[in-house]
């Protein structure tokens, strides 16, 4: 199941894809980057936007090529649809979603260096792209590279604060990777706040809340205190 969004000359998302990367308990650059931060709880205002450089719209030869390659993919054509995209990458440089879908393309098949590669030079083309990033955190995930997943995920969130994928991926993350329960819950929180629907988090929201309970350290003693 494939969706096309031309905006910003879209991303093609493969929906099936999207959705095990947020909802399963799976999941270059070299320095340790800082602890992951997410917005302070429930309730909490959101983090603003950042501001997005307005590109103009695609040319109609490139929206062409765009859907050809879309259904290349389609018939399962993978392999002329990554020579599609490349020559799309390549001709019109400006835009990052044919390198999204080169990096989703990519993972699929199993090379995640390609796949790393083709995403973190589309959030360097485009780094007003929350998909991007988002789909960057996963590959980043299955390479075992967890701060970076978490930072990416973080980043797609200060670009777009509702959109709910990077919260569910980014508590993911920080509970299975990182041992960082509250932090975790916090994010898990919020993805239940955008997407109400989404029945299944319960129980994860749940048995988070109870974890974060009994890591919280215990009251201090005073020295009077036995």
């Amino acid at each position: 199941m494939w969706s096309l969004r031309l905006n910003k000359f879209g991303v093609l998302i493969v929906v099936g894809v999207l959705q095990a990367a947020c909802s399963t308990s799976q999941a270059t650059r070299v320095a340790d980057p800082a602890p992951p931060q997410v917005p302070a709880g429930p309730g909490a205002a959101a983090p603003a936007a950042l501001p997005q450089a307005s590109l103009p719209p695609p040319p109609a030869r490139a929206s062409t090529d765009f859907a050809r390659a879309v259904e290349l993919v389609r018939g399962g054509k993978d392999e002329e649809a990554e020579l599609a995209f490349q020559q799309i990458a390549a001709d019109y440089p400006m835009y990052a979603g044919a390198l999204v879908n080169l990096g989703i393309l990519y993972r699929k098949h199993g090379d995640l260096a390609k796949s790393d590669a083709a995403l973190h030079s589309a959030v360097q083309r485009d780094p007003g792209d929350a998909e991007g990033f988002n789909e960057l955190g996963v590959t980043l995930r299955l390479e075992g590279k967890f701060h970076e997943a978490a930072d990416a995920y973080n980043q797609a969130i200060m670009v777009k604060p509702d959109f709910a994928p990077a919260y569910r991926n980014l508590a993911i993350v920080l509970d299975l990777y990182l041992g960082d329960t509250a932090a975790a819950l916090t994010a898990m929180e919020h993805y239940k706040e955008l997407a109400a629907d989404d029945k299944a988090v319960a129980g994860w929201i749940a048995d988070l809340k109870q974890r974060a309970g009994k890591n919280a350290a215990p009251p201090a003693l005073d020295k009077a205190g036995g």
